[in-house]
C-alpha cells in the first residue's frame, strides 16, 4: 500500500525522507508505530474536523498519523521541528484529502476486495501487534474499540491501492524502448568527460603564509617530493600521504578516486594529460600551496552506452511518469469534488 506524497521538491530535500516509501495512512491502520504515534507526541488530538471532502469529515487525528508517517523521526524528538511543522502539516493535510478522494472514487465505480485478501490484509495487521493487549489498546485509543471499524478500514486502504494501481502504477511503466527513445533524444547528459584517478600529497601552509613561512612549507614540499619520487606503488604512495600531506583526502591514502577534467584546476590538467598513469608529478602550485600527485587512471571523455545507463534511466523515467499521472489524476478528481479546510 505505497504511493507518493504530493509534497513540493523543497519540502522533499528539507526532510530529506523518500516519498516511494509512504504509507496510505489517513484512516486506513498502519504500522503499530504510526498508529500508536500520537500517544508518544506532546501534540494532542480531539477528533476535531480538518477538511471535509464531499461531505466526509477528515479529523486531526487522520491528519496526525499522517503527519507521523511523513516525518517518523518526530517520535523520537517528541514532536516536530518547528521550521518543518508547518510544511509537514500542510504536506499530511493534501495527503488525506487525496486519499479520500481516491476512496470516494473507488466506492463509485463499484470496485471491491475479495474477501480472502481482506481477511490476509486484517490478519497481517494484527500480527504487527506484539501481544493481544497491546491490539486491545490500539483497538480502543484509535478505532474506539471496534474491531469491525478495523476491518473497514483495512477494505478502504485496500480500495485505495487497488484504484492506484490500476490508475497510475500499471499505466506508468516504462518500456525498453521509450528508454532508448530518451537516451537517444539526450546524448549530450550521457556524454562523460575526460577524468582522471589520483592521489595527492599537499603541503599547505597559511593562507598569507609570511615570507619564512613560504620558505619553510617549500622546504617540506621539497622533502615530500623526494621521498613520493621513491615510491614505487600506490601502497606506498598512499601511505607516504597518510603520514606527510595536509589535505583532507590523507585519510584515504590521498586517494582522490575519479575526478572530471573540468573539476580540476588548469595547471594540474596540463601536467596530467602529459603524462602515463603510475607516474609522480613534480611539484605543482597552486597561490601559496604545493601539491603532488600521483596519477593512475586517465580515462578520456566518452558517451556511456545505453546498457550502462538503462536500468536507473528506467527507473527515473517511470518515476517521472508516476508522479504526472497521480498528479493528473489528483486535479481530475479535485475539479469535481467539494474540499472545504478548517
Amino acid at each position: 500500500m505505497k504511493y507518493q506524497h504530493p509534497i513540493s521538491a523543497l519540502l522533499l530535500v528539507a526532510l530529506s525522507f523518500s516519498v516511494a516509501s509512504a504509507q496510505v495512512a489517513s484512516h486506513a491502520p498502519t504500522a503499530v508505530a504510526n498508529t500508536t504515534a500520537p500517544q508518544a507526541s506532546p501534540l494532542q488530538v480531539s477528533d476535531k474536523p480538518v477538511a471535509r471532502v464531499n461531505g466526509t469529515v477528515l479529523t486531526d487525528r487522520d491528519l496526525l498519523r499522517e503527519m507521523y508517517s511523513i516525518f517518523p523521526y518526530a517520535r523520537q524528538h517528541n514532536g516536530f521541528p518547528k521550521a518543518q511543522e508547518a510544511a509537514i502539516r500542510q504536506g499530511a493535510l493534501e495527503m488525506i484529502i487525496f486519499e479520500e478522494l481516491v476512496y470516494q472514487e473507488a466506492v463509485r465505480r463499484k470496485l471491491t476486495v475479495p474477501p480472502e485478501e481482506l481477511n490476509r490484509a486484517e490478519a497481517d495487521f494484527r500480527k504487527q501487534f506484539n501481544t493481544p493487549d497491546e491490539y486491545q489498546q490500539y483497538l480502543q485509543s484509535e478505532m474506539h474499540g471496534s474491531p469491525q471499524q478495523v476491518r473497514r478500514q483495512i477494505q478502504r486502504s485496500l480500495l485505495i491501492e487497488q484504484l492506484l494501481k490500476s490508475d497510475v502504477e500499471k499505466r506508468s511503466a516504462v518500456s525498453l524502448a521509450e528508454v532508448k527513445a530518451y537516451y537517444d533524444k539526450n546524448p549530450a547528459r550521457f556524454q562523460q568527460p575526460e577524468s582522471f584517478s589520483f592521489q595527492s600529497i599537499s603541503i599547505l601552509p597559511p593562507l598569507k603564509p609570511t615570507a619564512e613561512q613560504a620558505k619553510e612549507a617549500q622546504k617540506r614540499a621539497e622533502d615530500a617530493l623526494r621521498q613520493a619520487k621513491a615510491t614505487k606503488s600506490y601502497q606506498e604512495f598512499g601511505l607516504l600521504a597518510e603520514k606527510l600531506s595536509e589535505d583532507d583526502f590523507r585519510v584515504n591514502m590521498g586517494d582522490h578516486k575519479v575526478i572530471g577534467r573540468d573539476k580540476l584546476p588548469p595547471q594540474v590538467v596540463k601536467t596530467l594529460v602529459a603524462m602515463p598513469a603510475g607516474q609522480i608529478t613534480g611539484l605543482i602550485q597552486i597561490e601559496s600551496a604545493y601539491t603532488i600527485i600521483r596519477l593512475n587512471a586517465r580515462t578520456p571523455a566518452r558517451k556511456q552506452s545505453l546498457d550502462e545507463v538503462k536500468s536507473d534511466l528506467k527507473v527515473e523515467l517511470q518515476k517521472s511518469k508516476y508522479e504526472k499521472l497521480r498528479s493528473g489524476l489528483a486535479k481530475q478528481l479535485r475539479a469535481k469534488a467539494k474540499i472545504e479546510v478548517g
